[in-house]
């Protein structure tokens, strides 16, 4: 255990062992800096859950020390918790333009007012309290995207963000990688790398690989041309708006979200937009299918997003044809495989030519792979490594990596959200944990929903529900009417009558038992009857609705 009074502690809140909700606090005496606050898209048993948040309980019992929080790119996974954490924790916000302009939109959009949002560039620094945080450019599949040199008394962390080392960036900006060395040579005490694509062997390849495989699709098409991608992806949408003009085709922008990106991003100067490119999609109807390119969401094959409901011929403005290529850009989120395929087959389906990642070079990751990630550590040489952004097994491999480098295993620390690591200028170790978890969104509920709700949400997913209704007379204590029986998702009444009956006769033998044993309780006769039913149903039918008994006196 570290005991010098001036402590520097880095405490992961989300991004250990999982892909998103990314957010760390750096602590130093009394001054506490934040970086990131994302959200994660829900896993298959959190059963009508919107996103999930980090906890911010320890923010919250120190928001005195709050300096600001400081965001690296402008990803959901590390900007979509804003909305939500701004209005417990109102603290200065630091972001490049771009990312404040996406910031901004959806601040707006939930109706969070007067967040004090300041604009940085690379190569700027801030000071934040006893902290001082310099900007580094680095390259990702979104613009602006940066890697952060947080200096303290007791030495300098190195935070990269989200990055790949890309040496052709579609906007001509590489990563800073004079400042990575120099920082290198005065000494680092902690990096802190991601490690999304450690088990990847290799470099990623350059975001001009997709621009050319644009091209190529662009150019075979005989039909009209649509592109589903990250909203984000300002490079991607730049690329395709520029093979579309190079085709001679007009650009129509379907989804909110792709809407409010590239008009964002335009505004910004981060998109460019040829004379005459853009229409209306209602416009597309006018032109020949092949002087058509539609920009459109739904890379994950989200229920919701257009390019589903398209393959579904559910969409109000744009249905698939016979002839159309439709050039899936992007690879599926871990999880959401299954809905991409079945998204993918239903355009085929509808008779379109599909072009996607697991056929084609029509994606690159954002992410840097091993030998990006070895040059990183190489570049920064750092006396103290934490892996982060990653699933735990990421978190191995990317300090095994850091061991192959000469980072010693005691010097690694593979860690938890909620570990509290504390350094100083001789020694380090992990000093316990703080509050971190997940605080669940559905709805305009912000952790209202726990882990006895979705217990309940999946019984009545697997098993459904089953109300017994009955009046029971306040002086005699006898059935006056009922028991009846309402059930959804248990089994279809029509066919059950039988079994039904059945269970309307257990109820009444069990109420004349509570009757001879003098139960008066509603709140027994109610655990009776609960009782009695889900031993029935599950001999009858090995299964376990929910049985809510409700009785009414007269």
């Amino acid at each position: 255990m570290v005991k010098e009074k001036n402590r520097l502690q880095i405490i992961p809140l989300g991004g250990l062992g999982e892909i998103g909700k990314n957010m760390t606090a750096i602590r130093y005496d009394n001054t506490i800096v934040v970086i990131d606050c994302g959200l994660m898209f829900p896993e298959d048993e959190m059963l009508g859950i919107d996103v999930v948040i980090p906890d911010i309980s320890y923010l919250l019992e120190n928001r005195d020390l709050v300096e600001g929080i400081i965001l690296t790119h402008g990803h959901e996974d590390h900007i979509g918790g804003l909305p939500y954490v701004l209005r417990d924790l109102n603290v200065p916000v630091y972001a490049t333009r771009l990312t404040l302009g996406l910031v901004e939109g959806k601040l707006k959009e939930n109706g969070v007012n007067n967040v004090r949002v300041n604009v940085v560039k690379p190569r700027d620094s801030i000071k934040l309290g006893a902290l001082k945080v310099e900007f580094m450019r680095v390259s990702h599949s979104i613009p602006d995207a940066v890697a952060l040199a947080i200096h303290t008394p007791i030495g300098t962390i190195v935070h990269t963000g989200d990055f790949k080392l890309d040496q052709t960036p579609v906007d001509g900006h590489i990563i800073d990688f004079h400042k990575f060395a120099e920082l290198g040579d005065h000494g680092v005490l902690v990096l802190m790398s991601d490690s999304t694509n450690v088990e990847r062997p290799g470099f990623t390849m350059s975001e001009r690989v997709v621009g050319r495989t644009f091209d190529d699709a662009f150019h075979d098409a005989t039909g009209r041309v649509i592109v589903a991608t990250f909203a984000s992806n300002v490079h991607r949408l730049q690329q395709a708006i520029n093979a579309a003009y190079k085709h001679e085709r007009k650009v129509a922008v379907v989804g909110r979200s792709m809407i409010n990106v590239v008009n964002i991003a335009a505004d910004l100067g981060y998109l460019t937009l040829p004379e005459d490119t853009m229409i209306e999609i209602d416009d597309i109807a006018e032109l020949p299918d092949n002087r058509v390119c539609i920009l459109t969401t739904g890379s994950q094959g989200e229920p919701m997003s257009a390019l589903t409901r398209m393959a579904m011929s559910d969409h109000r403005r744009v249905e698939i044809q016979p002839g159309d290529t439709v050039i899936i850009s992007a690879s599926p989120i871990p999880g959401n495989e299954k809905l991409v395929a079945k998204t993918i087959d239903h355009l085929f389906k509808q008779g379109a030519n599909v072009i996607y990642e697991a056929v084609s070079g029509i994606h690159v990751s954002g992410h840097a792979s091993q030998e990006e990630l070895k040059l990183m550590l190489n570049l920064v040489r750092p006396k103290y490594f934490i892996p982060v952004h990653g699933e735990y097994r990421m978190l191995i491999k990317h300090a095994q990596l850091a061991e192959q480098l000469g980072v010693p295993r005691e010097n690694t620390f593979v860690a938890e959200n909620g570990s509290i690591m504390e350094f100083t200028k001789s020694d380090a170790a992990i000093a316990g944990k703080v509050t971190a978890g997940r605080i669940l969104v559905d709805g305009l509920g912000v952790g209202d929903i726990g882990n006895i709700v979705l217990r309940d949400r999946k019984q009545l997913s697997q098993d459904g529900i089953l109300i017994v209704v009955m009046t029971i007379s306040k002086e005699t204590g006898t059935v006056v009417a009922g028991p009846d029986i309402v059930t959804r998702g248990f089994v279809y009444v029509r066919e059950s009558e039988i079994l039904l009956d059945e269970a309307k006769e257990r109820i009444r033998q069990a109420l004349t038992k509570c009757g001879e044993n003098k139960f008066t309780e509603w709140a027994l006769i109610k655990a009776q009857v609960r009782d009695v039913l889900s031993k029935f149903f599950y001999e009858k039918t090995r299964r376990r609705p929910m049985i809510l008994p409700i009785i009414m006196e007269i």
